[in-house]
């Protein structure tokens, strides 16, 4: 083998490095083949106030939830409208859906911003890129989580409305800091006197991108809002959890789930009701011998389906002067099961003052099944399904 000098060595070195770097060069796409209509400035500018807008929308609304579940001391919530809930937890799901289109269009739209050079130019080029790393991310695992959490898919470990709800706060605030550093071009951009004049390309035009996006998101909207708009249930394709239920409304947790098939089913069951003048044990006859009270409430749940349906059963104001208290105060409210989160929730005094505000025994004309929470429930007006407890055991006057 002949032996190389160190000139000989150095260039070939060199020449190898120069045809990797051509052949590397060759593999990137010139920025010149993004110059339609879908990656200017404008577009972008205005698909990413509409998925801003989609986020925010679906931000708020998610807090109301998370606020309502884990209330602190000052968060108030009303008891009427009945349906407030339902259209909160509603808006929540379907601008997330709404944010899936948006986002995919937004990231077409800035898809040449990864072959710019250099990678970072200044420190708020850094800020920016870094910003969009992080929402990116954040904003992938937002949306794809919560499409698994409507259809109750959990491949994960981790408890997923804690999870959900600390990366709502990093996506909110990733977007946040993205909009302060791109202000400058967002404003330049949707000024139309002083918007540059953007080449025109191959593909769709500007205004055929933005249509093709607001179809998409028209589309995806409407395949699934029929979970939560009754009037679009029959034309909502892709809709979960409707009517189609045991006594027509929908199960998330069964009773053999909760491990109370036994225990709501004991003929010595009674409901116990504490209070600071004692505590009344009370049978299911004795239940039923109180006034009954019927009312039409939806149950909303946190996926984002809704269900009206009729209940019957006792107040909490009359459930609460028959054991020698007073409505409008706050109780807590503990079930048979065991294993569950929710197992026990606290009944605010707002909702244990309004008289559909019910310890239910029926459920559309029929005594409550075993999955619906036989022997009794709760149901109140505008409250997550999840806190509506099932096979009731005990109501405590905090």
């Amino acid at each position: 083998m002949k032996r190389l000098t160190w000139h000989e060595f150095d260039a070939r070195i060199t020449k190898a490095q120069a045809k990797f770097s051509a052949r590397a060069a060759a593999g990137i796409p010139k920025a010149e083949q993004f110059k339609g209509g879908a990656h200017g400035e404008r577009v972008t500018a205005r698909v990413g106030v509409l998925l801003g807008l989609a986020f925010l929308i679906c931000f708020v609304t998610g807090l109301l939830s998370h606020l309502i579940q884990h209330p602190p001391s000052w968060f108030f919530w009303p008891s009427r409208p009945v349906w407030l809930y339902q259209v909160t937890q509603g808006v929540h799901v379907l601008s997330g859906i709404a944010a899936i289109p948006f986002l995919l269009a937004k990231l077409w739209s800035v898809y040449p911003k990864l072959f710019e050079r250099p990678l970072v130019r200044s420190v708020p080029h850094a800020v920016e890129r870094l910003s969009i790393l992080v929402l990116s991310g954040a904003a992938f695992f937002e949306l794809s989580s919560g499409l698994l959490n409507v259809a109750q898919n959990y491949p994960w470990s981790f408890y997923f409305p804690q999870v959900h709800y600390a990366v709502a706060w990093v996506a909110i605030g990733s977007i946040f800091v993205h909009v302060a550093v791109k202000l400058p071009v967002i404003r330049r951009a949707l000024t139309r006197e002083r918007a540059p004049v953007e080449p025109s390309g191959r593909g769709l035009s500007r205004r055929g991108f933005l249509a093709t996006t607001g179809i998409a998101t028209g589309a995806v909207v409407l395949a699934t809002a029929g979970a939560t708009v009754p009037a679009l249930r029959n034309v909502s394709g892709l809709s979960w959890r409707s009517d189609k239920g045991s006594q027509k409304l929908p199960v998330n947790r069964t009773a053999v789930a909760a491990q109370v098939t036994q225990t709501a089913r004991d003929p010595g069951w009674r409901l116990a009701v504490v209070t600071p003048v004692g505590t009344r044990q009370l049978t299911l006859a004795e239940l039923r011998a109180l006034p009954q009270t019927t009312v039409d409430l939806p149950i909303a749940c946190v996926e984002g389906w809704s269900q009206m349906a009729t209940w019957r059963g006792v107040s909490f104001p009359d459930l609460l002067r028959a054991a020698g208290s007073l409505p409008g105060v706050d109780v807590r409210v503990s079930s048979l099961e065991k294993t569950g989160l929710y197992g026990v929730s606290t009944l605010p005094g707002e909702h244990t003052a309004d008289a559909r505000t019910l310890l239910a025994l029926e459920l559309n004309g029929e005594v409550l099944n075993l999955d619906h929470g036989y022997p009794c429930r709760v149901i109140a007006p505008s409250r997550p399904g999840v806190l509506q407890t099932k096979w009731v055991a005990m109501v405590e006057v905090r």
